[in-house]
């Protein structure tokens, strides 16, 4: 049985968090503030980019401030769909 991680759309949601995390790096005011409230010192964003919570947080973050969702969007060509769905995937299912 493949994990939820071997899914292309798991890939997609990754390849996107990755994204937003270099655009992040672009922007030393917004990375600064992430960084702060993940508690993720700037010498552990490698190794914390392979967790998944890591990358969930960084689609959240990036999605609780739309202006900053369409900054990225511009920069970067996205889509805002692209970031929702990555949200989605990455936020896993809502436990209502």
């Amino acid at each position: 049985m493949k994990s939820q991680k071997d899914t292309p759309a798991a890939e997609t949601a990754e390849t996107t968090a990755v994204a937003i995390l270099g655009w992040l790096a672009g922007e030393p005011e917004l990375l600064s503030r992430f960084l702060a409230l993940t508690g993720v010192a700037p010498s552990e964003v490698r190794n914390a980019v392979n967790d998944p919570g890591f990358l969930a947080g960084i689609v959240d973050f990036l999605m609780s401030h739309e202006p900053d969702l369409l900054a990225f969007c511009d920069a970067t060509g996205t889509k805002p769909e692209t970031v929702v769905h990555a949200h989605a995937v990455l936020s896993g299912p809502a436990d209502w």
